[in-house]
């Protein structure tokens, strides 16, 4: 899912991570790998944030996926694997951020 510019902002007020710039150099391959996302890199590797459905109108969810984990403790080298849905939600709604 690319986001836009306010969902980006918000995303980064709840996950400590940095976006990756859509001129950056590798955002090609990563978009022939992992198709057009906005993708976010933190301690655990490179994600991405993909929607969700809630059961209540709580605004616009989404859900970090997993794509890549460092391969050495200095962040130099990411090794991709299939996506991994994880725990951390993300609230898009910027009305209805907490």
């Amino acid at each position: 899912m690319k986001l836009n510019a306010a969902q980006i902002e918000q995303t980064l007020q709840q996950l400590d991570a940095q976006a990756i710039p859509a001129e950056h150099p590798a955002m090609s391959q990563l978009e022939r790998l992992f198709g057009e996302h906005t993708y976010f890199i933190d301690n655990s590797g490179l994600n991405i944030v993909e929607p969700v459905a809630t059961e209540k109108a709580a605004g616009k969810m989404g859900v970090v996926v997993n794509l890549a984990n460092w391969t050495d403790g200095k962040g130099t080298s990411l090794e991709a694997h299939a996506p991994e849905s994880t725990d951390r939600m993300i609230n898009l709604d910027k009305d209805r951020n907490h």
